[in-house]
């Protein structure tokens, strides 16, 4: 077999990354998105379901939702693009943060 094949193969995958990024393009972090729990405490005493962790989510600004089921244990790390929704036995929601 012809050793320029190979070496073409090889070189062949390599190609989609030397797309038309420059080192000298400016790079634009995306804008943070940042969650406001107080404009979603209405929610509180509402049933957990999905529409209203969608709608709770919208409301907030949040990028991500985390539900809180009963005694359970979640994580400590802070994220203020996360809006934490903590519920009940029977699905009521009892707390609404940011982190």
């Amino acid at each position: 077999m012809d050793i320029r094949l190979i070496a073409a193969a090889a070189a062949l995958p390599l190609a989609g990354c030397a797309g038309g990024y420059a080192a000298t393009d400016p790079v634009t972090p995306p804008a943070p998105a940042t969650c406001n729990a107080d404009a979603v405490q209405s929610f509180v005493g509402q049933t957990a379901t999905a529409d209203v962790g969608a709608a709770i989510l919208k409301a907030s600004g949040a990028r991500t939702l985390r539900w809180g089921p009963p005694r359970s244990a979640m994580t400590m790390d802070y994220r203020e693009d996360r809006v934490n929704v903590t519920y009940d036995d029977s699905n009521k929601i009892e707390k609404i943060t940011c982190g």
